[in-house]
Formats: C-alpha cells, structure tokens, sequence
C-alpha cells in the first residue's frame, strides 16, 4: 500500500498530535508521513477566534486537501473541529482520551481571590467561567501556538495567569510548578481527544484508521459533539460538556454560560453504556427546559 499521507497544522502540538497517528499506523505495519498545512485560524494571531465570525478557522484548509485527495487523513484537536463536518468528510477513529480538564499557568504563587487580578485567556468559553467565579477580574485575548503563548505569559507582569488546555501542556512537557488544574471549569465538549478525519468515500482508509481507534474515547467523543451540535454550539459560544465512564454508567455533564459570568445552566445525566444513542442531544435538550435557558442561548447566540 501507498504510504498514507497525514494532514496536520504546522504548531508544535499540532504536529506532535500528527506523529502520534502516523506512529500507531505504523506499529500497524502502515507506512505514513505527515504533511504541514497552514490553517487560517494560525495565519490570524490577533483576532480572538470567536470574532472572526467563520466556523473551522482551524479545520477548513485540512478539508480542501482531503477532498482534493492531497492527504489521505486529517488529524485535529477535536474540540477545534466543527460539529458539522464538510459535505464528504466523516469522523473515522480518535486516539485514547488525553487530560480534560482546563489550567492555570502562572509566574508565580497569587491569591486568585485578590480583586483586580489580569488573566489572558481567548476562549469565551473559560472567560465565562472563570468570571462566574472571580468576578472582579479582567480577562485579555492572548492567541498563538503554546510556546508563544508562554512566552508573552512571561513577558507581560501584568498577567497574573493564562489558561491553557492541560492536554496540550502535557504533550510538549510544559507541566510545571507553575501549573494549577482547574478541576471546578468544565470543559470544552471533546477537550482532550484527537480526531481523526478521512474522506466519507474513502472505506479503505476508514477501516484502517478504525485499527487505531479508541471506542470509549470515540463514544465521548459522539456525545459531547451532539450536545453541542443540539444547542449549536462552537467557538463563538460558551458551552461546555464531559463525558466520564462509570463502570457500565456514563455520567454526562453539560452547561452554558452567559458571556459575561453572571449567569449559567448545567445539567448531570447518568446512562447506561447502552444508552448513548441520543444522550448528548437528549442532554442538551433537557438542560433547555431549566427556567431561562433558552433564553440565554438566544442571548448569546445575538450577541
């Protein structure tokens, strides 16, 4: 067989996410090479990714080149792919679940219960939360790749702390000291997992990215994604959903956020494993029901 061309951004993690596939095909006895791509979401290192107004800064050029069968696969963070696909393109296999959870990277030890405190963060999703919770903070955009991320975090003595996805920390080896999980911030849907995307026609790359395919991942991975989708979601609103394993129980938690932190709905659902058809819609549709949830999202959704 021909050696299968992996797409991927050109970022460290990004990149680091790509080798992690071509290496598990290749403990399959594939060959496989990874091929950098641009994004427009890494072109634009100012605009906050929720203001550009666009769905897949992240994912679209990857798309052209599958359907234009100048890669045979895609390899994304899957909280940065949309949740509806490009006409053609399918969802074929995850790799095991990495951390969920959300930190804080900091210079040095602070009360962050002190008023007035700066932290960088461009993701209104954790901008949300992280007011709900320390209301008399200010937060700032920082984009970039995470090494240029940390750096401006260390250039700037106006920023007590950014946030950052744990998974990515710990890939590149950046978990340190300075690192403070956030067990309390509930997470993107499918924060943590890395997706695989081949072309939907494609049934022989399919099959074999399917060798290399984690199921409970993937399970988590459909359900966070259909809460999201049910209550259409993404980068530009703050919605946040996880999925954990409970012997044959999954525990689903999902919930929305008002822009600015004064307001929220969150939901808990216990199913059995066998139940996860429709759970992440049922979820979703279940936390709309709450007495001005709606009306939120619609809110939101004009904002």
């Amino acid at each position: 067989m021909k050696t299968i061309r992996i797409g991927t951004r050109t970022s460290p993690l990004a990149m680091w996410q790509a080798n992690a596939v071509k290496n598990a095909l290749v403990e399959k006895g594939y060959d496989a090479t990874c091929i950098g791509i641009e994004s427009t979401g890494d072109k634009d290192l100012t605009t906050p990714i929720y203001a550009m107004g666009i769905t897949g800064v992240f994912t679209k050029e990857l798309d052209i080149a599958l359907l234009d069968d100048k890669i045979d696969l895609a390899v994304h963070s899957l909280k940065d792919v949309p949740t509806q696909l490009a006409s053609g393109l399918s969802l074929s296999a995850v790799l095991p679940r990495g951390s969920s959870e959300d930190v804080i990277v900091t210079r040095q030890a602070f009360d962050f219960s002190a008023k007035g405190l700066t932290i960088a963060s461009s993701s209104i999703r954790r901008k949300s939360q992280w007011l709900e919770r320390y209301p008399t903070h200010q937060i700032v955009p920082v984009r970039g790749n995470i090494q240029t991320r940390l750096q401006k975090l260390n250039d700037n003595n106006d920023i007590a702390g950014m946030i950052f996805a744990k998974a990515g920390l710990e890939r590149l080896g950046f978990i340190n000291d300075c690192t403070l999980t956030l067990d309390w911030m509930l997470p993107a849907p499918a924060q943590g997992i890395v997706g695989i995307i081949c072309n939907a026609n494609n049934r022989s790359m399919h099959d074999i990215c399917q060798q290399i395919n984690d199921s409970q991942t993937f399970m988590a991975a459909q359900i966070e994604r259909e809460f999201m989708f049910t209550l259409q979601g993404g980068c530009s609103i703050p919605v946040s959903c996880l999925t954990t394993f409970q012997g044959n129980d999954i525990v689903i938690v999902g919930a929305i956020h008002s822009m600015d932190g004064t307001n929220s709905y969150r939901k808990e659902k216990r199913i059995c494993i066998n139940q996860i058809a429709g759970a992440g819609a049922s979820l979703a549709m279940e936390l709309l029901t709450q007495p001005g949830a709606s009306l939120l999202m619609d809110e939101i959704r004009k904002a």
